[in-house]
């Protein structure tokens, strides 16, 4: 019998507990699941996220994998005991959450819902029409897995999609650029601007003063990606401005956001609490069974993390 070790925040343990062990039988596997840490020699597997009590990984000497519930990996990738071969978690249902959350905000800037929910009485903006989606431009810094499925949601809205990844991607629907001249062309040509990308140090402030003023003026920005890829003193500094004309802003450097943060306050800033993707446990379970499936029967995993890569 194989073990497999549980390590996330304690709420989710009676979530996910029955869940993996309908799974465990349900695919014929004799998996043992548990938290006891006491003889880390004897687990073969862990499912983890960064929230859990696990942080020293270097004596679990025979784990064949570090399945994540996160889709980010920044924080295991940080933790320098964390050597055994880890899989980030894939799952269909946080794609199609984060889908939900990008096309609904790129709607909401696309056709200027802010300015009739903060109208004043008697303020009557029937010149305020919006553009055809055809004619709006929405780029995507970030056409991984994740973020192409949320650029063609977008492009099936008729809105013209452009992507940029570090490396060069080829689609049938979304025009794909790279390296610099492309990053470049994506700031200048987006009307919307929405950030997928992971964290690594070739991302991290990505969105500064410099990039900011090649983008179109009046530009929105949509981050669900990670908090580290804006400067936030550039960003206030150029929605003050108008350069850029309003950010709908997940993710942070501190989350909570602490309260006297400037982005609370600003009123071209809405904040949201993290919650653009969640994992969805009826579509996250059978990940990780597919992934000790294959690690039971010696075939490769999915979804691993390339660690020179970041992601």
């Amino acid at each position: 019998m194989s073990r497999a070790l549980f390590t996330a925040r304690e709420a989710l343990w009676p979530i996910y507990k029955d869940a993996l062990e309908n799974g465990f039988r349900e695919a014929n596997l004799d998996i043992e699941l548990t938290r006891d840490r006491s003889n880390p020699e004897n687990i073969d597997y862990i499912i983890y996220a960064p929230t859990g009590p696990v942080t020293n990984f270097s004596r679990f000497t025979n784990v064949k994998l570090v399945q994540s519930i996160w889709a980010g990996v920044d924080t295991a990738l940080n933790n320098r005991t964390l050597t055994q071969t880890l899989a980030r978690m894939v799952d269909p249902g946080m794609s199609a959450g984060m889908s939900d959350y990008v096309l609904g905000h790129v709607m909401r800037h696309h056709l200027g819902t802010d300015r009739f929910a903060n109208a004043q009485a008697g303020e009557w903006l029937n010149t305020d029409v919006p553009c055809l989606a055809r004619q709006r431009a929405v780029g995507f810094l970030g056409i991984g897995e994740l973020g192409m499925y949320c650029a063609h949601s977008v492009a099936k809205q008729g809105f013209n999609v452009i992507g940029w990844s570090r490396n060069l991607k080829t689609d049938d629907i979304i025009s794909c650029y790279a390296g610099d001249d492309g990053l470049n062309h994506v700031l200048e040509q987006s009307d919307i601007l929405v950030l997928l990308m992971p964290d690594t140090p070739q991302t991290q402030n990505i969105i500064n003063k410099t990039t900011i003023r090649k983008m179109k003026s009046g530009v929105c920005i949509i981050n669900p990606g990670r908090g580290t890829l804006i400067n936030d003193t550039d960003l206030i500094d150029a929605l003050n401005t108008g350069q850029v004309a309003a950010a709908t802003l997940d993710v942070f450097r501190t989350e909570p956001l602490p309260d006297t943060h400037p982005y609370w306050a600003h009123p071209n800033v809405l904040v949201t609490p993290h919650i653009a993707s969640e994992t969805r446990l009826e579509t996250a379970i059978p990940v990780v069974i597919e992934n000790f499936k294959r690690g039971e029967t010696g075939k490769p995993f999915l979804h691993l993390v390339n660690r020179n890569a970041g992601y």
